[in-house]
């Protein structure tokens, strides 16, 4: 398994296009979603490669979506890494808890959010 396409989830159209531009000059595709409801939507659609996902958002946090993406079906192996202001060590616990694979505090830089898609990349399958 290769990583192609990146989901890249966050409420704020600024963050959201930064990481994407990241994303996308990196050489992956790029799908964007603006709340953890669009994310479980656009997950079970698309079938991403890998989730970037923010945690404050109105309605269901990213904590909940990753939630449901873990539980559900074929989602359950997508990886999704954590990019958020909240940098406790209790909100990486907690994140850890719900099925993420890493965590990126903002802010970050270009280089941080490449390390972490290719510490996953190190981490599948058939990704020589």
């Amino acid at each position: 398994m290769f990583i192609k396409k990146i989901l890249v989830v966050d409420d704020s159209t600024v963050d959201r296009i930064n990481l994407q531009q990241i994303v996308s000059e990196a050489g992956y595709a790029v799908i964007q979603a603006s709340s953890g409801i669009e994310a479980i939507e656009k997950a079970k659609a698309e079938m991403p490669d890998l989730i970037f996902m923010d945690v404050i958002m109105q309605k269901m946090d990213g904590y909940q979506a990753c939630r449901e993406i873990n539980h559900n079906e074929s989602t359950k192996n997508i990886p999704t890494i954590f990019v958020t202001s909240k940098g406790q060590k209790a909100d990486r616990l907690w994140a850890e808890m719900q099925g993420a694979k890493s965590f990126v505090q903002k802010p970050y830089t270009p280089d941080q959010i490449i390390e972490e898609i290719n510490k996953i990349k190190r981490n599948l399958p058939n990704s020589d």
